[in-house]
């Protein structure tokens, strides 16, 4: 079955806006985990606009099942994961004033970077992977690399499902098949929600994992979280 890994963010927004500690990030890292999640994602910004340095830090001791710490590999997030050794690193190209990610790595241009990040980090016991568009040179470049893993970015995927069309999978299907073909594990992000999820991961051949956050908190508003995390377990199956 696909691991399904609620990524947190978005509670820690709600917190940032009042200041103070409600919604606590830690307590509901906590919660979906009891739900059944098999896993938490962050994505700490450097200008920690939700999830802070210091969430990353104190929610390594309760996460139980997978900790993954999405970033742009920047000195200061580099330190902070080799800090906190989470189960799973996914580099992310964003920008600093990125609203939120809009792309995957460039894996030829950047390969000699790439390479030396993922050592680093690999070196340390720290299972990677890296954020891709589905682009099959992209993927043969994420190999090259080094990575245990692609992120596939499922932003196309889900705006062009949404308007009805179901074609919208297939350079996803083609880059999965590759993946599989040269030893690549296979998660995917970013837009994936309850009304996409199943279809995506019927068509996406060996997917090992699904981070999903803002869809998964803004339908949690109207069903609940426990509910929501159930709901995406069974489509998972």
């Amino acid at each position: 079955m696909t691991k399904l890994s609620v990524n947190i963010n978005k509670i820690a927004t709600l917190r940032n806006s009042r200041g103070g500690n409600t919604p606590n990030v830690v307590q509901f890292a906590k919660d979906v985990q009891r739900f059944g999640a098999e896993g938490v994602t962050v994505h700490p910004r450097p200008d920690e606009r939700h999830i802070k340095y210091q969430d990353t830090k104190d929610l390594k001791p309760e996460v139980y099942t997978e900790f993954n710490v999405e970033g742009n590999p920047v000195k200061s997030f580099m330190d902070l994961v080799l800090e906190v050794r989470p189960t799973q690193v996914t580099l992310v190209p964003d920008a600093v004033d990125a609203l939120t990610s809009n792309a995957g790595w460039d894996t030829i241009k950047h390969k000699s970077f790439l390479t030396e990040v993922i050592s680093e980090f690999k070196s340390n016991g720290i299972r990677t992977s890296i954020f891709v568009d589905p682009d099959l040179k992209m993927v043969e470049g994420a190999k090259a690399i080094g990575t245990d893993r692609i992120e596939l970015y499922t932003e196309t995927f889900a705006h062009l499902y949404g308007l009805g069309n179901r074609k919208a999978i297939e350079p996803f299907t083609k880059a999965a098949e590759l993946s599989n073909d040269i030893e690549l594990g296979i998660n995917a992000g970013h837009d994936l929600s309850l009304d996409n999820i199943k279809f995506f991961k019927d068509n996406i051949p060996g997917l090992l994992e699904v981070s999903i956050g803002h869809a998964l908190i803004s339908e949690s508003l109207y069903l609940g979280v426990e509910n929501v995390v159930q709901m995406y377990l069974q489509r998972l199956k």
